[in-house]
């Protein structure tokens, strides 16, 4: 009989189980201790670090932005303030798709191409995670409206309020206090990170500029804790900002707007100066430009508008236009003379109306020769030279004085340098010299070169803020100041310039003869007398010059009407008053505007009335019709 099959074993089953069931416990003892020993290594060894890493998602700093400084005129009216403004800012962290969230933003307020572009441009230049980036600046209640109807719906879509600058006076100060505009890729390379991490806004231009430090303030920051979303739960510290400083300047916000009025729509500038501190008054130049859209950024049309403008009224003339003085330097020329010697007071010249170099054809005519009269004024002293502006007078002279004393003596007044503390964007002018030309040019000093410039004509070039600050040293005998803007600024003397007393007072003489000699009854008026001097209330002391914008031929008539008018002479009119104890010198600069007696000295009467008599005497003077005609026209 055979052995019975034995169907199932179950030693060998129950060995088999045991075998696994060990080696599943091994397996398992092994991963607990991994993992044991992974948590003892991120739970004990690691635990700073970690610690530090979860903190660090958790808390953030942030920085708190500290208000910008105001800036005042002398009297304490707000020139640069700071005004609430709403802001669309987006943080991208919180947001799945970028590009949906600008097309619904799109949807409700409307959005350009440019604004998508900066969009991106500063979202690329952002510095820590959860930084809210901003998309529109300045919005309107009802785009506030719009977006926050459907906010709920948008997350990572902020609206946040700030501080933004702003100027009250739009463009009537533009030039003079200067604007922030945003921190560009270049600025970032050189800003201090710490002290701009709270503002993305920089002074630019002008006083902003210079004076940034003091107007910027230090920043603040806060921690806080965040969600796993970056929203704030609670702040656990906070560190407040210090606001910047306040400063107040020199400027005066009602002369600087008589001064726009008696501008008006002509190109020029103005300067307007404290000749006993050399504070600026009126610091003008135009056309301008409203500095607010630079705040938050300009868009490119209207910045092209302005960039390509004929008129460039980006450009500063007050302190960066460079023109030929003309009549303006004869003063300074006769002080030279007087001087050293070459000249005295009484020295006469006849004048047939032209002057002409040994040896040389050409003649230099005066401002009263016409083809048909060569005029000529005759006998002539330096007090008529300068009250009637004698060209032959100081070709004469120029000629007898030589560049090299020219040179020395104008450069004592400042000419060709940039005196002023706290305007460095100032042109410097040009003070020609034999080794300028030299270098220049690779040519010879000639006679002539000498004859030009006296009277201011060829290479000799001023700035408006020059002229003002010469004119200011004559008014003071020789004592000159330091232009600068803000009021309580700690700005050094320039050297004083040493002239004896009898050649002051022969140059102060004629100037004032310039404007009153015709209301003593002595027969012949000065060049302004006609435009200014007919009722003027106090004593005061000018010169007119025109600076011709391109050459005339040698025997032909300058004919404004023929001139295209861009290209017609541009007008000058500098004074000081009172003329006894000055308080006040004004520089006016018309470009293209002919006459210095005729366009400009009426400009410069207007300055001179707000600060001697009054707004409400500017306001109320009635513009006289001039019925005095000078003989021969209006001279430079």
């Amino acid at each position: 009989m055979s052995e019975p099959v034995v169907l199932k074993d179950h030693h060998d089953e129950s060995r088999v189980f045991v075998d696994r069931v060990v080696i599943a416990f091994g397996i398992s003892l092994l991963l607990t201790t991994l993992l044991g020993g992974r948590m003892l290594y991120l739970q004990v060894i690691q635990h700073d670090r970690y610690a530090t890493m979860s903190e660090s998602n958790r808390i953030q700093v942030q920085s708190i932005p500290p208000v910008r400084g105001l800036i005042v005129d002398r009297h304490g009216e707000l020139l640069a303030d700071n005004r609430p403004s709403f802001s669309l800012t987006l943080v991208t962290e919180q947001i799945d798709s970028v590009e949906d969230i600008l097309d619904r933003i799109e949807e409700r307020i409307g959005l350009t191409e440019e604004q998508r572009s900066r969009f991106e441009h500063r979202r690329k230049r952002k510095q820590r995670p959860y930084e809210s980036v901003p998309l529109l600046h300045r919005l309107s209640q009802e785009e506030i409206a719009r977006i926050s109807v459907d906010q709920y719906a948008m997350p990572g879509v902020h609206i946040e309020a700030s501080l933004v600058r702003h100027y009250p006076l739009s463009d009537l100060v533009t030039h003079a206090v200067g604007s922030v505009r945003r921190i560009n890729e270049e600025d970032a390379l050189t800003v201090d990170k710490v002290s701009y991490s709270g503002t993305d806004h920089i002074g630019k231009t002008g006083v902003e500029r210079f004076y940034e430090s003091r107007l910027l303030g230090r920043v603040g920051y806060q921690r806080v804790e965040t969600d796993a979303r970056g929203r704030i739960m609670q702040v656990l510290s906070r560190t407040d900002p210090i606001p910047g400083e306040n400063l107040t300047l020199t400027l005066d916000a009602g002369l600087q707007k008589v001064a726009s009025d008696a501008l008006g729509d002509q190109r020029g500038a103005i300067v307007a100066m404290d000749t006993r501190t050399g504070g600026i008054l009126a610091l003008l130049s135009k056309p301008a430009y409203d500095p607010n859209p630079f705040v938050t950024g300009i868009d490119h049309a209207s910045y092209a508008l302005l960039r390509d403008s004929v008129d460039v009224p980006l450009f500063n003339r007050a302190i960066q236009g460079q023109y030929e003085p003309g009549s303006t330097l004869k003063p300074f020329i006769g002080l030279a003379g007087l001087t050293t010697g070459v000249t005295t007071a009484d020295y006469v010249i006849d004048d047939p109306g032209w002057f002409q170099l040994p040896d040389n054809q050409r003649l230099y005519r005066d401002w009263n020769w016409t083809r048909e009269d060569e005029g000529g004024h005759g006998e002539v002293d330096m007090n008529r030279a300068i009250y009637r502006s004698c060209n032959v007078y100081f070709y004469n002279l120029a000629a007898q004085l030589g560049i090299d004393r020219i040179h020395s003596h104008l450069d004592r007044f400042g000419f060709g340098r940039n005196l002023a503390h706290d305007l460095p964007e100032a042109g410097n002018g040009l003070l020609p010299s034999r080794e300028w030309k030299h270098s220049a040019r690779n040519l010879p000093w000639y006679p002539g070169d000498s004859v030009n410039i006296g009277i201011g004509q060829g290479d000799v070039l001023v700035t408006p803020l020059q002229l003002v600050t010469a004119i200011a040293g004559l008014a003071n005998r020789g004592r000159l100041v330091t232009p600068h803007l803000l009021k309580d600024a700690d700005v050094p003397a320039p050297p004083n310039v040493d002239i004896p007393d009898h050649a002051w007072n022969v140059i102060s003489e004629a100037m004032q003869d310039v404007i009153h000699r015709g209301n003593r009854g002595l027969g012949e008026n000065g060049t302004a007398w006609a435009y200014i001097g007919l009722d003027i209330p106090y004593r005061a002391a000018g010169k007119s010059g025109t600076a011709q914008v391109v050459g005339i031929a040698q025997g032909e008539e300058y004919d404004d009407a023929e001139l295209d008018e861009r290209l017609r002479k541009h007008a000058w009119f500098v004074a000081y008053a009172p003329a006894d104890e000055p308080e006040i010198a004004v520089a006016v600069l018309v470009e293209n505007g002919g006459g210095g007696s005729s366009v400009a000295a009426p400009v410069a009467r207007k300055v001179l009335d707000y600060q001697m008599v009054g707004n409400s005497a500017v306001a109320t003077r009635s513009e006289r019709s001039v019925r005095f005609v000078l003989q021969a026209g209006d001279p430079s």
